[in-house]
């Protein structure tokens, strides 16, 4: 995929932005970044970061991984669920690629967040992840809204992903 946009997936958390960009890049045979797991791998666990350094500091290393990211192509990545809510992240990887915005419902993003563990979400470290989840789904509507949207709700992650991929070889 070399020359080729890279297709960068947005989205909040438990929305299935690991899991569909890992099979679209099978499909496509590209690289797969997930962005978390890049910064977890370079600075340490998320849930440390936050609490230890804050969530501005963790802001700042996405916005050094986007503009090494964004100088790449052909690449399948996954962002944090707050990564491109900053416009200028959102531009530099925009300029280089496709973005599309994963969203599902309040009650299946809980849910999907607890089968992964929500002790892990730092934003939702929280008495009501429930109530949590539709404040910050309200506060970021607008940033999301800007992006190509795809719902998850109640879709295999292979039915996702064949949507997603037709979207994305649709380029006009």
């Amino acid at each position: 995929m070399a020359d080729t946009p890279n297709l960068v997936l947005t989205g909040f958390m438990g929305t299935g932005k690991t899991a569909v960009g890992r099979a679209a890049a099978a499909v496509l045979r590209a690289d797969f970044v997930d962005t978390d797991a890049v910064i977890a791998a370079r600075h340490g666990p998320i849930p440390e970061i936050f609490a230890e350094r804050g969530e501005s500091v963790f802001r700042g290393y996405e916005a050094a991984l986007a503009d090494e990211l964004a100088a790449r192509s052909g690449l399948v990545i996954s962002t944090g669920g707050g990564m491109l809510l900053a416009e200028d992240v959102a531009a530099r990887l925009g300029s280089t690629g496709r973005v599309f915005c994963l969203v599902a419902s309040p009650e299946t993003i809980l849910a999907r967040v607890r089968a992964d563990g929500v002790a892990d979400r730092p934003l939702l470290d929280t008495a009501d992840p429930a109530a949590r989840i539709r404040e910050l789904l309200a506060e970021r509507s607008a940033r999301y809204g800007t992006f190509e949207q795809i719902v998850t709700d109640g879709r295999t992650v292979d039915a996702i992903t064949a949507d997603l991929l037709a979207r994305f070889a649709d380029r006009d």
